[in-house]
């Protein structure tokens, strides 16, 4: 059985924000994910309640293992954020289910433009077509702390 056939069979992915976690969320990031150490619990929720927000539970336990955020018009453009796989969960392929499920919900409501930002999981995204830009020198940045 491949990684991913384990990860299909264990895991269900949902958009309904009532089954989040939030706490578990918000612990997950501001203790263990590079781009949001010392994220306060207030940043967090506002960040969930801003987004489209998926979650990957286990289907034995019904716990929460995993979390991607995505901010969205829902029609051009989403921003893949805050991606990450409980550490009892990696190597399952679950972090490529969840955000092939994030690209599965948007693609048919037009978006064709999806970017993220990562220091260490290029192959996980190259896996669904995610590449480099190809013009970076396009794109700015206003960092404002």
């Amino acid at each position: 059985m491949s990684q991913n056939d384990t990860a299909v069979q264990r895991y269900e992915i949902s958009a309904d924000p009532a089954r989040l976690d939030a706490a578990r969320i918000h612990h997950w990031l501001s203790t263990d994910a590079y781009w949001a150490l010392g994220r306060t619990r207030e940043q967090q929720d506002r960040a969930i309640a801003g987004s489209l927000n998926f979650a990957a539970y286990d289907t034995a336990s019904g716990e929460q293992a995993g979390y991607a955020r995505v901010i969205t018009d829902r029609a051009t453009f989403a921003w893949v954020c805050d991606v990450y796989i409980d550490r009892a969960a990696r190597g399952q392929g679950l972090g490529t289910r969840l955000v092939t499920a994030v690209r599965d919900e948007l693609a048919p409501l037009g978006v064709r433009r999806f970017l993220l930002a990562t220091k260490d999981a290029h192959g996980v995204y190259a896996k669904l077509g995610f590449t480099p830009l190809a013009e970076p020198d396009m794109w700015m940045v206003l960092q404002t702390g």
